[in-house]
């Protein structure tokens, strides 16, 4: 073989690796073309496969194959930069390579979820810790995420576990708020399911519903990732049949943009007013994927269009459609944080929709809902788009209640611990109760909200982390605790959607219990789920927690299921109780 020199040598790399990436870029361009989405059909369903094995069978491999994420050789990745519909740049070309999936493991590399680390709620002694403060959550993300994985025969990771937002993922029987109040109030206490020593506490807010027809006039624009991770026929094909079905719902009143970002963010559809349901619906059948994330720009961007077509009185929201894997600009929690904060002044509020699998950025979704004055879904079908969309539109698009926030202050008398189930990056400091300039969560129209506490008696004997007396000063329980028929005193702080100074509701509950038998649905079906979330968080607080326990009270609970959700909530029960428990597990 001659010999080269060195500047040689570097010479004819430099060309065979042209030539491959020239090879490869054609490729890649085919085969990204095939999987541009279809022509407009609004009765389209996007495909929403599971998340992918660790190793991938034969079968799975022709699944993959015939779905479009991979050719005979593995995956491709990379298309040419830009967003149809008037975004110019992006990054030609973008990152080609292949992936041999038929090695074992290669598919759990490719997955880079990103989760917020939750560690459980204690229980707190009540006599040192007499407040409980917390924001409301409306956000139902986890429920979804977590029936991706169930589905998929997959224990969902233990952080994707929010037991707030699976409970509120449903809807339950509330009575209707009295004339002129944005929601009503119900309490209600039975015995503990999984320990029956102690006692759960349901609270539970029901959201003012109004009709479709009834909502205020919408501006809304639709900020649309249209990354190169957004290629996915679960990703940007299921996006925009997912708007689709929001196009259907607008009225001549409404108003929609369309903001489309990836290496830069462009305009796409100046605001329309809804009766144009022809112009929008091409504009997003224009929307193509490729390139890099630039989130922060069109984050900015989407939010001048709104401010610029802001209507007085009406819903002025940017809703987001994502995997949330923003890697170009501002991108750092801190740095989309304090945006959203700056951007919310401006009274627009934030939806944001998470799509996808191997790359979901729920933690970095979850934050920016929050922060943005919304709420945060995770879409893994097209029907839970219609239930999103469509059957929920009002409580999804509409708020009727702002920072509303939660404090009870227990009697030691009655309860000598409690422990919040769920809500753990909710909790808020006593003080933040009557600090009007701190955020916490929105209720929309027909929204209902649910929280569960566990009680531990007077008498309980469980072992609670003890600290040393103290010593200028007495914690002592008064003559009237003991003397008072209450068990508690509930408080609660809301801002109207317009204003800026809460207004506090205040409901003492009495200290009655039945028994979970006799418990109302509402109570049954709620700690049922709140079960399921135990046991796939692998609570160190599930006691004595089953599957079998939590199919026969949900089983007993299903009420007017008209939709379905809690018999298909049984179904993930079974699947959840064949699966094994994960090793090595810790907080």
């Amino acid at each position: 073989m001659p010999r080269h020199s060195k500047a040689q040598h570097a010479v004819l790399v430099i060309a065979l690796s042209a030539t491959v990436c020239l090879v490869s870029c054609m490729t890649a361009k085919k085969e990204a073309a095939e999987l541009k989405p279809p022509p407009s059909s609004h009765a389209a369903q996007a495909a929403s496969p599971p998340p992918p094995s660790p190793t991938v069978s034969a079968p799975e491999m022709e699944r993959l194959r015939a779905l479009g994420y991979t050719s005979k050789d593995g995956i491709v990745g990379g298309v040419e930069g830009g967003v149809a519909g008037g975004i110019v740049g992006g990054v030609p070309g973008g990152v080609v390579g292949r992936m041999d999936l038929d090695r074992p493991g290669a598919m759990a590399e490719m997955n880079t979820e990103e989760y917020g680390r939750i560690s459980d709620n204690p229980f707190l002694e009540t006599l040192r810790n007499p407040l409980s403060t917390f924001s409301v959550d409306v956000d139902r993300a986890s429920y979804s995420n977590v029936r991706r994985f169930l589905t998929a025969h997959q224990r969902p990771p233990r952080d994707a576990v929010r037991i707030e937002e699976m409970v509120n993922y449903f809807s339950y029987d509330y009575p209707d708020p009295p004339a002129g109040q944005p929601f009503s109030l119900t309490t209600e206490i039975a015995s503990c399911p999984w320990n029956e020593k102690n006692r759960l506490l349901l609270i539970g807010l029901q959201g003012r519903r109004l009709d479709t027809a009834d909502l205020p006039p919408g501006n809304l624009v639709f900020l649309i990732d249209v990354s190169g991770s957004m290629m996915e026929p679960n990703k940007l094909p299921l996006v925009q049949s997912a708007l689709h079905l929001l196009v259907d719902q607008l009225r001549p009143q409404d108003r929609v943009a369309i903001v489309a970002y990836a290496g830069n963010a462009g305009l796409v559809l100046p605001s329309t007013p809804g009766s144009e349901k022809g112009q929008i619906a091409e504009a997003i059948d224009r929307l193509e994927a490729g390139g890099s994330t630039a989130g922060g720009e069109g984050i900015v961007l989407a939010y001048k269009v709104a401010k610029e077509s802001f209507v007085e009185g009406g819903n002025n929201r940017v809703i987001l459609a994502t995997d949330g894997d923003f890697n170009v600009g501002v991108s750092s929690d801190g740095e989309l944080e304090r945006l959203i904060e700056e951007k919310r002044r401006d009274r627009i509020f934030l939806t944001v929709l998470g799509f996808g699998t191997g790359n979901v950025k729920d933690g970095k979704m979850e934050l920016l809902a929050d922060k943005g004055n919304g709420n945060y879904a995770y879409i893994d079908t097209l029907n839970e788009a219609r239930k999103v969309l469509v059957q929920e539109l009002g409580a999804t698009l509409t708020t009727i209640a702002k920072d509303v926030k939660l404090q009870i202050e227990f009697n030691p008398a009655k309860v000598r611990a409690y422990r919040l189930i769920g809500y753990e990056n909710r909790l808020l400091r006593a003080e933040d109760f009557h600090d009007d300039a701190k955020d916490a969560g929105e209720i929309g129209a027909g929204h209902s909200v649910t929280a569960l506490y566990e009680l531990v008696p007077p008498d309980g004997d469980l072992a609670i982390a003890q600290v040393d007396p103290l010593k200028y000063q007495n914690v002592e329980l008064r003559d009237a605790a003991s003397a008072s028929p209450e068990l508690l005193t509930l408080k609660l702080r809301y801002k109207e959607p317009d204003e800026e100074t809460s207004r506090l509701v205040t409901q003492p509950v009495l200290d009655e219990t039945t028994p979970i038998a006799a418990a109302s649905e509402n109570l049954r079906f709620a700690a049922s789920v709140a079960e399921l979330g135990l046991l796939l968080r692998e609570s160190p607080y599930k006691s004595s927690a089953s599957y079998d326990q939590v199919a026969e009270v949900a089983s007993h609970a299903l009420g007017d299921d008209r939709e379905g959700y809690r018999a298909e909530f049984l179904q993930l029960v079974n699947a959840a109780s064949r699966l094994k428990p994960q090793e090595g597990r810790e907080d």
